[in-house]
């Protein structure tokens, strides 16, 4: 029986852009200021969880909702259970937009909108492929259930709370990531580097914040100092001016009184790829090192400009590591926070790292670097993932791509970490090919339209070629 995938998917791409339309609309940020027993994460997430319910129930599927963190949408007959990964949630939105991030349009061949490409679009797509074989009522050994949930970009809640309760499927995808496939995840950590509060009084730092998540570049950053003469002041807007001329960023630098606000402006980008974005942070942390700070002031702005500014790497953290099969580690200082009370002063770094080394291994080399003027504290981990090249899902999904693109295929690791790592048997699939932009947890985020139906097409497929 030879199926059309191409032409099915083309069959129903109004339907498929209206419910994906829908579900963009929602803006569906972790908000826990706003959360409730009902709606644990805040309304964004939940609202969103429903409404991809409610396409389930409108659809003829089997749903369930497990505590409004995560859902599924199940059909089939079997002893074994495919499972698809997506999540409704997505990264706050920073700034810099041309549109209204929760206002899907299409332009020129793209649709944009906050979740467009993480995940919104191609958990529809991923959606649909299943939705067309069940439509075709096609015959499957094997039952599939597509699992949504809802604070994959923060601390995975959602996924805690529904492996709880619900059988692990015994392999899987998520489609969250790249084309051909992904067999291999990098290990995840966040650490703090912490310091106090105190100051000196040529130039006292009153605050420096910058960051939105662990996992994002900050865009900007933006500190108040109190300078205690008029010279000084002038002298730093001089040097400032200078500054932001020579290096890749943009900045504001305003004055009332003998107190400065000094913001600097680079590129979001997300965490597991850091040298995709231009940090605001160690740039304005380089900038203000400068100058004669005193105090744990003095120690959080050489910290962030000696050992992270510049380096992605972390050689200068002394933590740097390479596998030859997972890469290099990565590092996203992701939130800088420094108020004179002390309060919670920390830089947090977001850590993909590839075996061979440990986040104890990482903490204690950190530990001995900064002894004598910040803490260390290990927040959360997850260990590498990976799923060998000749299982069988990796060699089916691999031939799937093979087949609808003519291009060679072969397995990769990345340091982002996808649902798929939940399952022994788990990889991530999609939704970007090759030659797609990647504008994941930026401003203007977008898909073009030909890679959603283009992912689509293969989804089907995949899926039929898996349960079958």
């Amino acid at each position: 029986m030879t199926i059309d995938w191409k032409k099915e998917v083309e069959a129903r791409q109004d339907d498929m852009f209206q419910d994906l339309f829908e579900l963009m609309r929602i803006p569906s940020v972790r908000e826990d200021d706003k959360g409730t027993k009902d709606a644990p994460l805040g309304p964004g997430p939940k609202d969103a969880l429903l409404k991809f319910l409610e396409f389930g129930e409108r659809d003829g599927f089997i749903t369930k909702n497990v505590d409004n963190l995560a859902g599924h949408i199940e059909f089939g007959e079997g002893d074994e259970t495919l499972g698809i990964f997506g999540h409704v949630d997505v990264v706050p939105v920073g700034t810099g937009w041309d549109t209204d991030p929760f206002e899907p349009i299409i332009k020129e061949g793209r649709l944009y909108g906050r979740g467009s490409s993480d995940d919104k679009g191609p958990s529809m797509a991923a959606y649909y492929g299943m939705k067309i074989i069940k439509e075709l009522g096609l015959p499957v050994s094997k039952k599939v259930r597509f699992i949504i949930g809802t604070d994959e970009e923060s601390g995975w809640t959602c996924m805690d709370r529904y492996v709880e309760v619900e059988p692990k499927p015994d392999f899987g995808f998520s489609p969250d990531a790249e084309f051909p496939i992904i067999n291999g995840e990098k290990g995840n950590t966040t650490i703090l580097l912490t310091t106090g509060g105190s100051n000196g009084e040529a130039y006292r730092l009153e605050s420096f914040t910058a960051g939105l998540r662990p996992n994002m570049v900050p865009e900007s950053a933006t500190a108040v100092v109190t300078v205690s003469d008029e010279a000084a002041i002038a002298s730093m807007k001089q040097a400032f001016d200078a500054y932001v001329e020579k290096e890749p960023v943009t900045g504001e630098f305003s004055q009332e009184g003998n107190k400065v606000t000094i913001l600097i402006k680079g590129k979001s980008a997300h965490g597991a790829s850091p040298e995709s974005g231009i940090n605001g942070g160690t740039y304005l942390a380089n900038f203000l090192d400068t100058f004669a700070f005193e105090g744990d002031a003095k120690h959080f702005i050489h910290l962030v400009s000696e050992y992270i500014h510049g380096d992605t790497r972390g050689h200068k953290l002394t933590i740097a590591h390479t596998d030859d099969i997972m890469g290099e580690l990565t590092v996203n200082a992701g939130i800088f926070n420094f108020k004179a009370d002390g309060k919670d002063n920390a830089v947090t770094l977001n850590i993909r790292y590839p075996k061979g080394i440990t986040s104890a291994d990482m903490v204690e080399k950190l530990t001995a670097l900064v002894a004598d003027t910040a803490g260390v504290q290990e927040v959360s981990t997850t260990l590498p993932h990976y799923v060998p090249e000749d299982d069988p899902l990796v060699q089916t999904l691999l031939q799937v791509y093979r087949d609808h693109t003519g291009l060679e295929a072969k397995g990769k690791v990345i340091g982002g970490g996808t649902f798929g790592r939940l399952l022994d048997r788990g990889v991530a699939y999609g939704a970007m090919f090759p030659n797609s932009i990647d504008t994941m947890h930026q401003a203007n985020e977008f898909m073009a339209i030909d890679d959603l139906m283009n992912a689509a097409v293969i989804y089907a497929d995949a899926i039929y070629r898996l349960i079958k």
